[in-house]
């Protein structure tokens, strides 16, 4: 039934009549909340705080380009290859730094995010440096960025309820007691990690997609922020939450783009309001489903 709603959200988004300026703004909500939607499951459901995931981000988004400009690979390949590096890259990092805890895996995954942000700043012959890559095919139009957004959100809701997203819960709460009861918490922690970090490359894909242009001060630690920012915005351990913190977000951000030099006080206004009157978050830890009248009893779910 949910798989359901979510597609048949999924055809209006895709289909439904807007003007062109109202089709950008859709397809920058599908692309945010792509990667909204990673980094909620490392950390909201997860319990590894992160303030690196739009590096992943940039390798999803100069894969795609490299692979579709240079060599003239056909785009969807490129864009699911642009997951496929990001995750390649967050197996690399996660084998020694997963077995840092609270605050310390945040500190590293700022390193390591800034890292990987200046050495693709650096090679020149790769990724043209800090000018930035132009002449990207534009491919990310609303049809596309609602079909990957639909796809992979049905999975994710999928995923946050199986075996491997209560494993990830129950590692959340108590990391000892879940191993205890026969959790394998190393491994489920590095799933949830190259789930994140794929969800994250192929929004930065799509993005590149999209603005036919990337560099990579698009994907400096203030994108990173922001990525972890709509995930506590809209309530950790809620995937829901994620989306509407990140549409929310996405809505406040472009609908001030008349007045930029006030976008970031709006935007910081709107963060510390919603932490002051909802602490935890916009859904706390339940789904949007959760608030819905009880069929049986016909009150709210507690």
């Amino acid at each position: 039934m949910k798989n359901a709603v979510f597609a048949l959200i999924g055809l209006a988004l895709a289909f439904a009549p807007m003007s062109g300026y109202q089709e950008g703004i859709v397809v920058l909500l599908c692309i945010n909340c792509i990667a909204a939607m990673g980094v909620s499951l490392l950390t909201g459901f997860t319990g590894i705080f992160t303030l690196g995931h739009a590096a992943y981000m940039a390798l999803g988004a100069y894969t795609a380009a490299i692979m579709t400009v240079r060599h003239g690979i056909n785009w969807l390949p490129a864009v699911m290859s642009g997951g496929v590096v990001a995750v390649a890259v967050a197996w690399l990092i996660g084998v020694p730094t997963l077995r840092l805890t609270g605050d310390y895996y945040a500190i590293a995954s700022i390193g390591l995010g800034e890292a990987i942000r200046l050495v693709l700043e650096n090679w020149r012959s790769l990724t043209k440096g800090a000018r930035g890559f132009p002449g990207i095919e534009s491919y990310t139009t609303r049809f596309v960025a609602v079909a990957f957004f639909t796809a992979m959100g049905i999975v994710m809701f999928n995923l946050i309820n199986s075996r491997l997203g209560r494993e990830l819960k129950a590692s959340r709460d108590d990391r000892v007691a879940a191993s205890l009861m026969g959790f394998d918490t190393p491994s489920s922690r590095m799933k949830a990690l190259l789930i994140s970090a794929f969800y994250c490359g192929v929004s930065g894909a799509l993005l590149g997609g999209y603005m036919n242009f990337i560099q990579p001060s698009m994907f400096d630690m203030m994108k990173s922020t922001e990525l972890t920012a709509v995930v506590v915005f809209g309530g950790l351990g809620s995937m829901s939450g994620a989306l509407l913190g990140s549409a929310l977000v996405t809505s406040v951000m472009e609908y001030f783009r008349d007045i930029s030099q006030y976008r970031m006080l709006i935007y910081g206004a709107l963060l510390v309001l919603i932490m002051v009157l909802r602490p935890e978050g916009l859904l706390g830890s339940r789904e949007v489903w959760d608030f819905l009248p009880n069929r049986r009893g016909g009150g709210i779910k507690p």
